[in-house]
This record gives C-alpha cells, structure tokens and sequence, in this order.
C-alpha cells in the first residue's frame, strides 16, 4: 500500500533527527554554524536584491524627474511666480512701471488732522486710514478698498447675471439632446455629424465672434447694419424725435443694458453648449448598458430611465461641468470686452469683474496694479469658495454617510 506524503514527510524528519542524535558534539555545532552562515547569506542576498530594486526604481524615477522638469520650469515661471507675486503687488503702491514701490507709504497730507483726502478718489486714502501717525500700510488699504467697492460688487452682480442667462439654458439644452443622441432605443442616424456640427461654433475664438456679432448688431444712422436691414425690410424701425417730428431711425441696441447682457449670454451658450453637448454624451456613455436593458425589462420607458438611471449617474460628470462653468464664467472677459467699447458699457451693464480688473490696472490715466492685484485676488478667493460651495451641495449625500458611519 503506496505511504502518504504526510507519512514519508514525518519518516524523513524523524530519520533526520535521529540521525542529528546520532552525530557527535562537535558535528552538531558545526551543523548549527553552517545553517547560521547559510541564513545569513541569504538574508544578506535578500538585502542586496531589495537594494537593486530600490536602484532601478532611483534612476527610473531620475528618469521621470527630467521628463517632468520642462513643465515644472514653465509653470513655475509663467504661471506660479505671476500668481504670487500678484498676491504681493497688493500690499503695495505700485502704479505702472514706477521704481519707488513700498509696502509702506508716508501720509504726506494729513498732518495727524484725519479730515482730507490724500490722493482723490483714484487711490482713496484718507488722513483716518493712518489714525494720526502719518503712516499707512497700503495692503490693508487696497483690500479694505476692495470690500467697500461698489464697482467691483456691481461688476461680480453683471458677471453672474451673464453666467446665469448663459449656464442655466446651456445646460438644459445640452442635457436634452445628450439623452435624446444615447438613446438606444432611437438609434438615431447622423449622430456623429450632428455632434461635430453643434460642437463647430466652440472652435471659434470669443474675440472674432464678439466682432462678428457687433458688426450685425452695430449702430450707424441711416445705413443700417444687417439685423436693422432685416428689421427696416419687415417695417419695424426705431424713431426719433428731431425738429418737431418723429423720424424713423435706427435701433441702436447697444444702449440697451438688456439686449447688451442677453446677447453676451447668447453668445456664450451657442459656443459652448456643443462641448456640454460631447461632455455629457461622453458621461451616459460610461453608465453600463446593462441597466438601462434591465429597466427595459422591467417594463420603464425612456422618461424613467432617463430621470431614475441617466440624471443621478450623471451626477459627478455636471458637477464637472457647474464648476468649470463656473470657473470660465468669473474669468468673462473677451466678448464683452470687444462687444462695446471696452469698458462694459451701456452703462457698465455688461462689466465684468476681469472687465474691472483690466480696467483698473492696465487702462490709461490709472494703471494701478496694486489695486488692481487686490481685485485679482478677490475674484480668486470667490472663485474658490463658490466651487467648494457647489462641491458640497452637488455630492452624494449617501457617500457622507458612509464616511460618517451612518450607512453601511
């Protein structure tokens, strides 16, 4: 009958130990070093292989580190460098290329009396901002000017207005046709063409289609620009009151605050919505076919699936867009820049806050960088908080309670 393995495996250890019983003193001991040296060496070789590894790994990372160095130098040249020493310019004075730049300025006209103005109202310092020691500290000057601005208020009220007129319709728009393209069960044709053109305008740059818009849209009296040509076609013209009598005329609909805001938001939405469009379709895409086929079983049309499947495994993805959406609109500059007259207007309706930032720091007759570098600063730390504020009311709320331990 064939032994088991267990069997000859303890026969063998049993002979191995008698035999270890049988052997003298002195073999015994030199069996004992021999094992020792052997453990030795291979704990040694272990060392020397781990070392090895480690080695490969050094130089590949070596290796990582130079193919990473070209972009760590030009981000940190052009990008991290200007951002700080933004934040640095806005607790001083500078203006222009001026060389006296201080952190500190003596308060030449107040005299400790605290009731005149210092500089007017283009750097607002009062003989009270130094409490009658003749001194004050640009930094808390510029950022206390910033709080109190209300031109830069109104200018962040024009900006979310734009954004809101452009992001809500944006949104929808591209959310709709994103379901309507994935639907299985349409199997629509063309669906790569129709997404290629939606998605044409965003590859135009803001400033040409700003001009193209301004030109359709311009004012010059009697001859008319084409959207007054087509309006003059169809009777519909403006009218105006010269020499006791009304006169037909032009629209001029840049002096309009509502036309002016809703044709930036237009503008914005038909050159975005088509990456919104792609950005979403790319989102439904990634949700498993597998469980729109099992609500089709089940017996849900395409509004179900679309509200119970489609909308909440969307959810990380229009969190993307919100914030990005958002991010782009507080940086809102080329179109209303170029539509107008490069200052926001009619009536700084359409100023927004990169509007104001440019304004005040590169325009003629100011160019208060100082300033200036507070209101970039301002509209950065706005920025943040707005994403973090969009971020925790657009997560999964059952994602918080498992962290938190409340749901298993």
């Amino acid at each position: 009958m064939p032994k088991k393995k267990g069997a000859i495996k303890a026969e063998t250890n049993s002979e191995e130990n008698v035999a270890a019983a049988e052997m003298p003193h002195e073999s015994q001991e030199a069996a004992l070093e021999m094992t020792q040296e052997s453990a030795e060496e291979q704990a040694i070789l272990k060392k020397v292989k781990i070392k090895k590894v480690i080695g490969h790994e050094a130089r590949t990372n070596r290796h990582g580190y130079l193919f990473v160095l070209p972009f760590i130098v030009v981000f940190g040249l052009f990008n991290l460098w200007p951002t700080i020493y933004t934040f640095m310019l806005g607790f001083t004075n500078m203006k222009g290329f001026e060389q006296n730049i201080r952190f500190s300025s003596e308060c030449e006209a107040c005299a400790g009396s605290g009731t005149r103005n210092v500089h007017g109202w283009a750097n607002p310092l009062t003989c009270s901002d130094c409490n009658g020691k003749g001194k004050v500290v640009y930094g808390t000057v510029n950022y206390s000017r910033l709080i109190k601005d209300y031109n830069f208020w109104g200018a962040l009220k024009n900006t979310f207005i734009i954004w809101g007129f452009n992001f809500i319709p944006q949104l929808g728009l591209a959310l709709v046709l994103a379901i309507w393209l994935s639907d299985v069960r349409l199997n629509l044709a063309g669906k790569g063409m129709f997404r290629a053109i939606i998605y044409m305008p965003n590859l135009l740059t803001a400033a040409s289609v700003a001009l193209l818009f301004r030109s359709i849209f311009g004012y010059s009296g009697y001859i008319n620009a084409p959207a007054n040509q087509f309006l003059r076609s169809l009777g519909i013209q403006d009218t105006v009151f010269e020499n006791g009598e009304w006169i037909p005329h032009a629209f001029n609909f840049f002096r309009s605050v509502s036309f002016s805001r809703g044709l930036v938001a237009f503008i914005q939405w038909w050159m975005w919505y088509g990456h919104t469009l792609i950005m979403l379709m790319a989102g439904i895409t990634s949700i498993p076919i597998s469980l729109y086929e099992s609500a089709t079983v089940d017996g849900a049309n395409s509004r179900q699936t679309a509200w119970y499947i489609t909308l909440p495994l969307l959810r990380p993805m229009m969190l993307y867009i919100l914030v990005t959406s958002m991010i782009g609109g507080m940086q809102m500059f080329d179109i209303p820049y170029t539509l107008t007259d490069a200052r926001g207007n009619p009536a700084f309706g359409i100023r927004t806050t990169v509007i104001y930032q440019y304004n005040i720091a590169f325009s003629t007759g100011q160019n208060d960088y100082a300033y200036g570098s507070a209101v970039s600063l301002g509209i950065f730390v706005i920025t943040i908080f707005l994403a973090l504020l969009i971020f925790f009311f657009l997560q999964d709320r059952s994602d918080i309670k498992i962290r938190k331990g409340g749901a298993k």
